[in-house]
C-alpha cells in the first residue's frame, strides 16, 4: 500500500505544486535572511550564478518583490528556472549554488535531506487529499487540524519530520487522519516527575482518562507514549528501566486519537472532550526537536494556572474579550540518570507527556472554531477558505473584527501584564460565528511565553519556574529574561511576523485586501485600544510594539549553520508606520 501511494504521488500533478512550493519558500527565506548571493539583471530578474559538477557555469533565475509587511520576500508565481527550463532538483540547486550560500558543508547536506523529506511528505499529503476529495468549508475544527496543508508558509523544511520513514508518515502524519492509540506505561516515582494544575488531582485525573482500564501500582504513575516513540526509542533507550520493572507496559489506550498539525499533539477521536495529549517524539521538524524537555514539562501546569489567573482577574480579557486559555493541566516526565553523559540524549525528554484542556468544553452554542492556519488556507481549486466570510461580512469589517478579538488580547497581556505569548499559527484558535471572528483560544505555554519578572503586573503572583539545565542546547528555550526587547520581540516575531504577516500577504495575493490597508487596519485597532487605556501609556512605551524594527528569527539560517546561538535579524516593523 505504501509503495503504491508513494509512486502515484510522485507521478501526480500535485507533486509539481509541492516542489514549486518548497523551491519558492527556500529562495524567499534565503534572500530574506541574506543567506544567498544573487544579482539583479537589467530585465529585473534575480540571478544566482552557480557551477555544475563539471565546472560549467549555471544560472538560476526568478522574479521577486518585497512585501510591505516586514519587508518580506515574495517570489513571483512562475517557477524558478535553471537556464531556460524549470529547476526540478532542490539538491542540485544547493550543490551548484553552494558558493553563493552562507552555509556550513555538513549543515548543507543535512538541510538538503530535510528539503527532500519535506517535498515527498508534502507531495504525498497533497495527493491523498486530492484522492479523498477534501473540502475545508464544511470541516469541523478537529478535521481542519488534520487536513489543512497550507501552514508554515515561511520555513522551507516545513514538513521534514526527520525520523519518520514514508510508512511512519502515512501512519502518523496529521494529513492522513489515521487512528493512533497511545501506549500506556507505569513509571516508578523514583524516575518520574509529575506536575499538576491546582484544578486536578493526579489520581482522579488519570482515572478520568482511563476509567477502569489501568491502575497505577503503589509508587508508580501512569503516562502515555506515542506508539512510534515506543517502537523506535523507548524500548531501547529505557531497556534497563523496563528490565528492572521501573517501567511497565500496561497496554493501548481504549480510545482512538488522531494527530493535530503539530504531529506530537493528539486529539481523542472517540471522546473529544478528553484532554489533548502532547507526547515526546524523537524527530526533527522545521528547526526543532520534538521531544519534551523535563523542565518545560514541569513548568507547563504552573504557567497555565498563572495565565488563567491573570485572565480571570482582568475584566477586559475575561468578560469583554472572553479569552480562552487552554491550560496544560498535568505534565509527566521520566528522567532516569543516564549511565554516561554521552548517553543522555537517548533519554532526555524522550518519554514525557503534557495534558492540555480540550477546546470543545469552551465553545458556546453557535460558536465554531478553526485553527489560525485556516485563515490562509485554500480549497483544492484555489478558493480561499475565508473568502465567503469576507464577502458576507465585508473584508474591512471582518479584518477590523479580527484585530479586536485576536490582536488586542495578546497586546493587552503584554502591555498590562508583561507577558508575551509565542502566538504563531499552531498556537492559536479562532472562534467564530458564521465566519465572523468572536474570540480566540491560546495554547502551548510550557515554553511558549516570555517575560521579565520585574516588569510583570504582579511579580509576586508569578510562580517559580524551572530553568533549562546546563546540557540543554536550545539557545531559544527560556521564559524569563531581563531584556524587555526580547519579551516584546517574542510576540512580534511569532504573532505579527508569522500570523499577521502571512494573513496580510495572503489577502493581498488573492486580491481581497491591499497589504498596506491591512496593516493600517491593524494599526488603527491598536490605536483605538491604546486610547481606551491611557493609564497604560508608560507600558505602551516600555513594550514598544510600534518600534521601527523587529528582531525575527532566521529560521532557514538555523539549519544552514551550527545551531548554537540565536540567529536574528532586524526587519522593518509595519506597526511603526503611524504613531501609536
Amino acid at each position: 500500500m505504501t509503495t503504491d501511494v508513494i509512486q502515484r504521488a510522485l507521478r501526480a500533478p500535485s507533486f509539481v505544486a509541492a516542489r514549486r512550493r518548497v523551491f519558492r519558500q527556500l529562495l524567499e527565506s534565503l534572500v530574506y535572511e541574506d543567506a544567498l548571493t544573487y544579482r539583479v539583471a537589467s530585465s529585473g530578474e534575480c540571478v544566482v550564478d552557480a557551477t555544475d559538477a563539471s565546472g560549467e557555469q549555471v544560472r538560476y533565475t526568478f522574479r521577486m518583490r518585497r512585501r510591505f509587511g516586514f519587508d518580506r520576500v515574495a517570489l513571483a508565481p512562475e517557477p524558478v528556472l535553471r537556464h531556460s527550463a524549470e529547476a526540478e532538483s532542490l539538491t542540485r540547486f544547493l550543490a551548484e549554488a553552494e558558493d553563493a550560500l552562507r552555509a556550513e558543508p555538513d549543515c548543507l547536506a543535512r538541510f538538503s535531506d530535510e528539503l527532500a523529506r519535506t517535498l515527498i511528505n508534502d507531495a504525498v499529503a497533497r495527493y491523498v487529499a486530492d484522492e479523498r476529495g477534501d473540502w475545508l468549508t464544511d470541516a469541523d475544527y478537529d478535521q481542519l487540524e488534520s487536513i489543512i496543508l497550507d501552514g508554515h508558509r515561511y520555513h522551507p523544511a516545513f514538513k521534514s519530520r526527520v525520523g519518520f520513514d514514508v510508512a511512519d508518515n502515512l501512519a502518523y502524519g496529521p494529513e492522513f487522519a489515521d487512528d493512533i492509540r497511545p501506549l500506556w506505561l507505569a513509571a516508578h516515582r523514583s524516575i518520574a516527575e509529575v506536575t499538576r494544575s491546582v484544578t486536578v488531582t493526579e489520581t482522579n485525573f488519570l482515572a478520568e482518562q482511563l476509567g477502569e482500564t489501568f491502575h497505577a501500582p503503589d509508587d508508580y504513575t501512569l503516562l502515555p507514549v506515542h506508539p512510534w516513540q515506543w517502537r523506535e526509542h523507548i524500548a531501547t533507550a529505557f531497556a534497563e528501566q523496563l528490565r528492572r520493572a521501573e517501567l511497565m507496559v500496561l497496554g493501548e489506550d481504549p480510545h482512538a486519537f488522531r494527530a493535530q498539525q503539530s504531529i506530537r499533539t493528539l486529539a481523542c477521536r472517540d471522546a473529544p472532550e478528553r484532554p489533548y495529549l502532547k507526547l515526546s517524539l524523537s524527530l526533527v521538524n522545521t528547526s526543532t526537536s520534538r521531544v519534551l524537555a523535563p523542565h518545560t514539562v514541569r513548568n507547563a501546569p504552573p504557567i497555565s494556572d498563572w495565565l488563567h489567573r491573570l485572565v480571570d482577574g482582568d475584566t477586559f480579557l475575561r468578560d469583554e474579550l472572553r479569552l480562552i486559555v487552554l491550560r496544560e493541566v498535568m505534565g509527566s516526565a521520566v528522567t532516569p540518570e543516564p549511565a554516561a553523559e554521552f548517553a543522555r540524549p537517548a533519554t532526555y525528554g524522550t518519554l514525557a507527556c503534557i495534558w492540555r484542556e480540550s477546546l470543545h468544553g469552551f465553545l458556546a452554542p453557535g460558536e465554531r472554531a478553526v485553527p489560525f492556519t485556516a485563515l490562509t488556507a485554500s480549497e483544492r481549486d484555489g478558493t480561499p477558505l475565508i473568502g465567503r466570510w469576507l464577502r458576507e461580512h465585508g473584508v474591512r469589517e471582518w479584518t477590523r473584527r479580527l484585530v479586536d478579538v485576536a490582536v488586542i488580547p495578546l497586546l493587552h497581556l503584554l502591555f498590562r501584564h508583561g507577558v508575551a505569548c509565542e502566538a504563531h499559527a499552531q498556537n492559536m484558535v479562532l472562534v467564530h460565528r458564521d465566519g465572523l471572528p468572536e474570540r480566540i483560544a491560546l495554547k502551548d505555554f510550557h515554553d511558549g511565553v516570555r517575560f521579565s519578572r520585574a516588569l510583570l503586573s504582579d511579580p509576586d503572583g508569578c510562580p517559580s519556574l524551572a530553568s533549562p539545565p546546563p546540557h540543554h542546547v536550545n539557545a531559544n528555550s527560556f521564559v524569563e529574561t531581563e531584556d524587555v526587547e526580547l519579551v516584546t520581540d517574542f510576540l512580534l516575531d511569532a504573532f505579527c511576523f508569522i500570523n499577521l504577516g502571512e494573513l496580510g500577504g495572503f489577502l493581498d495575493d488573492v486580491g481581497l485586501l491591499d497589504e498596506r490597508e491591512f496593516w493600517a487596519i491593524v494599526r488603527d485597532g491598536i490605536a483605538d485600544y491604546q486610547a481606551r487605556f491611557p493609564e497604560l501609556t508608560e507600558r505602551f512605551a516600555l513594550f514598544e510594539a510600534g518600534k521601527p524594527t523587529v528582531a525575527v528569527e532566521k529560521l532557514t539560517t538555523r539549519r544552514l549553520l551550527t545551531d548554537t546561538e540565536p540567529r536574528l535579524h532586524h526587519v522593518p516593523n509595519p506597526l511603526a508606520e503611524a504613531t501609536m
